[in-house]
């Protein structure tokens, strides 16, 4: 049986998506996935990026990783998203990418992969279940198969209890949510190896 294809599609302005996908890729590829870490294309203005130290430093950090394309959305057999919460929806550049993906899914690319979700927010209350539906949905709108964490570790309750998909307050990423997201990771590799037995 041929490895689940997974690609791991990040937006992070911070840091905190991108630890969280590089925790994904680990567990993935330590599932027996072949994996794509790919990152979603900035697209705020130049000037605002270099106008804020962090932000420029965390842009230049992803450097060496490259942008997501509709190649590695018609490539993978799963797809594990993750991005930071903006007014409860993911970011602009994060939908910005997802608006590009009408011809995939006009052309029925996008049905019956697997997807899952990750974010994070300034706090726990702070648009991070409406990030995660707003995707969810998003996903089901392609007709792709949802693989959410639900309740199905011990580790889901012990990183905060969202069943939804595993969610961080920002650069609050600990070993418990490592281990929530090693665990869904871990879940879309099965469930996506099921599905393509």
């Amino acid at each position: 049986m041929a490895a689940p294809k997974i690609a791991i599609i990040f937006y992070s302005t911070y840091g905190t998506n991108h630890a969280i996908a590089l925790e994904a890729q680990r567990a993935a590829e330590a599932a027996g996935a072949e994996v794509r870490l790919r990152r979603i294309a900035e697209t705020a203005p130049k000037e605002v990026v270099e106008g804020q130290d962090a932000w420029k430093a965390q842009l230049e950090k992803m450097s060496d990783i490259p942008e997501v394309s509709l190649d590695d959305m018609t490539w993978a057999d799963g797809y594990f998203f993750s991005s930071p919460t903006r007014y409860g929806s993911v970011t602009s550049q994060m939908r910005a990418f997802i608006d590009t993906l009408g011809p995939l899914w006009m052309e029925g690319k996008l049905v019956d992969k697997t997807a899952t979700a990750a974010t994070s927010a300034q706090n726990p209350h702070g648009g991070q279940e409406t990030t995660l539906m707003g995707l969810n949905t998003t996903f089901m709108h392609w007709g792709a198969i949802l693989v959410t964490p639900g309740y199905t570790s011990p580790v889901i309750f012990e990183s905060g209890g969202n069943p939804y998909g595993y969610s961080a307050v920002a650069g609050q990423f600990d070993d418990k949510g490592k281990a929530s997201v090693a665990h869904q990771a871990k879940r879309l590799v099965e469930v996506t190896a099921k599905l393509n037995a």
